[in-house]
């Protein structure tokens, strides 16, 4: 039977497809609620997962069957993942880890399955509490038993995700490239959500509360070896204060207090101007709750630096 017109493969598009329309309308991730209200597949509904045990499995593709899902527990506030998926590493890949530590478990068998089948999994990595980056397609592309993993690896060709209709080599590439992709998004997802929420969901300038308007800004950039994306290294602000921010049309000092540059004060072009920046010259930022959470006094300074330069 063709791959395109089995029905695990066309499981795997309806899947695919609901996730798509679930990341739109959610700016880019899933929640646990989408997750958990699945997917139309014929006349039933698929989940997504299986939360309790990360290796998913729909009945439908039972008993021999690769595994649709993979997934990694968000880590808890204050604590790193606890599983280490490597989104750090160099590597060319993920790792994902073998539930317990016998890799004839039918969970395992279903991820090996995937790789040996070709066929493509979704990888949903927790970003925050409730908060998903859904990673597809992706494929299993090794098997470690002796270190009790799989390695993983993103697509990012959405059209052709078959890899027998392309060399071995083509695809390796595309694969490296893809996971690379996503390494780099998960770290500034992860970075984002830490950021907003040590800051209450709120804008550090000006107080918004919409979090579809707020992002995380860096303060030393992530170009600079110490510009890590950790909260002290972050502040919590809308777009606009964001890109105030990133132009340094106005800086924040190390004593947290607010500068906007001379000549934008001067300037009278209305009261977005006004309100949106020129009183909030002077005014203090609005901090997190946790004294470990707070800006990097040292960065702040040497970010403030080139602020007054400019």
């Amino acid at each position: 039977m063709s791959l395109v017109t089995d029905l695990d493969w066309d499981l795997r598009l309806a899947a695919f497809s609901r996730l798509e329309h679930l990341k739109k309308v959610s700016g880019g991730i899933v929640t646990d609620k989408g997750l958990e209200s699945g997917f139309e597949f014929g006349a039933e509904v698929i989940k997504f997962w299986n939360r309790q045990r990360g290796i998913w499995r729909p009945k439908q593709l039972a008993p021999n069957g690769a595994a649709l899902s993979i997934t990694t527990t968000p880590p808890r506030p204050g604590r790193k993942p606890p599983y280490d998926d490597q989104i750090a590493s160099e590597a060319d890949w993920f790792i994902y880890r073998y539930e317990g530590t016998d890799p004839q478990t039918w969970t395992n068998l279903a991820v090996r399955a995937a790789m040996e089948q070709r066929r493509p999994i979704v990888y949903l990595y927790g970003i925050a509490p409730g908060i998903y980056e859904a990673v597809f397609p992706c494929y299993v592309v090794a098997d470690r038993p002796e270190d009790l993993a799989f390695e993983i690896a993103a697509d990012v060709d959405h059209v052709r995700l078959d890899p027998a209709t392309a060399g071995a080599a083509a695809d390796a590439a595309r694969r490296r490239y893809g996971t690379a992709t996503v390494k780099t998004r998960l770290h500034q997802r992860q970075f984002r959500e830490l950021v907003v929420a040590a800051y209450q969901q709120q804008c550090a300038i000006c107080r918004l509360r919409h979090p579809e308007l707020l992002e995380a800004a860096h303060i030393l950039p992530d170009r600079d070896e110490r510009g890590r994306p950790e909260v002290p290294n972050g502040l919590s602000l809308c777009k606009i204060h964001h890109g105030a921010y990133d132009a340094d049309i106005l800086g924040v000092d190390p004593e947290y207090r607010v500068h906007v540059r001379r000549d934008v004060l001067d300037e009278e072009d209305g009261p977005m101007l006004l309100h949106g920046l020129q009183e909030v010259h002077k005014n203090l930022i609005h901090l997190p709750r946790s004294l470990g959470h707070r800006p990097n006094k040292d960065y702040l300074a040497e970010r403030f630096d080139r602020f007054r330069a400019a």
